[in-house]
């Protein structure tokens, strides 16, 4: 069987989810090449690569990307930057709107909700920061609500959980029962870089890098915007 007729195997983070989806169907219709990655908590996917599973791609926040690579478990020379992520903030379908113009207002409408829902993912731990930088921290202890691994915070604002929600666009742009208010302002906004790597494990890198060359070409760009991120 030639690489051409082999299926590549991948594995990703939550956020790159429908951004890879859209971009690896394209690729299979332009090249008849079978692709398939899976889509995990990002905490779970790193820790799948690291324990040996054999995929051929990985693609995680630039920072598991590198760590991964110091561990020997991804081709270092194979890492490409993929898209760029910023931090959306939503609440249910239908809400009243808090303002969230400037980090004041982002900081107000934290005070003020009932619950507060973010991931373990990186946009988690810059609203913690931001909580500790606000002096905040304890006063809404109680009402933080932590998304599970691979469960979206969006799915927790549509249930009734979770009153304003925290979580990149992509994550939470999709999603039914959910008005997405906008993103954070420029002034406390982190932009996460998205990166993919050949896996150590790769049974076909030659296969595997072609379709990361084709990730990161100007043919994907449009489909990373459609998708709540910016080309890298």
């Amino acid at each position: 069987m030639n690489e051409t007729s082999t299926q590549i195997t991948g594995i990703s983070s939550m956020a790159t989810r429908q951004m890879l989806t859209e971009l690896v169907e394209t690729y299979e219709q332009h090249l008849g090449q079978h692709v398939t990655i899976e889509s995990v908590g990002g905490v779970a996917a790193a820790r799948r690569v690291e324990d040996g599973e054999p995929f051929d791609i990985v693609v995680l926040a630039a920072e598991a990307i590198d760590r991964l690579a110091a561990a020997g478990r991804v081709d270092p020379g194979s890492r490409v930057d993929l898209a760029r992520s910023g931090v959306a903030i939503a609440v249910a379908a239908g809400a009243p709107r808090p303002a969230i113009g400037n980090e004041a207002a982002v900081r107000d409408a934290i005070l003020a909700a009932r619950s507060i829902g973010y991931s373990t993912g990186p946009s988690g731990a810059h609203l913690t920061r931001l909580f500790e930088r606000w002096g905040i921290g304890e006063t809404i202890a109680s009402r933080i609500v932590q998304a599970p691994p691979g469960v979206p915070v969006g799915a927790l604002i549509a249930r009734g959980e979770v009153e304003l929600g925290f979580q990149q666009l992509s994550e939470l742009m999709h999603l039914p029962g959910i008005d997405v208010i906008g993103a954070l302002p420029p002034e406390i906004q982190v932009v996460t870089v998205f990166s993919a790597a050949v896996c150590s494990a790769c049974r076909q890198p030659e296969a595997a890098g072609s379709l990361l060359a084709f990730l990161v070409s100007p043919e994907a760009d449009a489909a990373k915007r459609r998708q709540g991120m910016e080309p890298a």
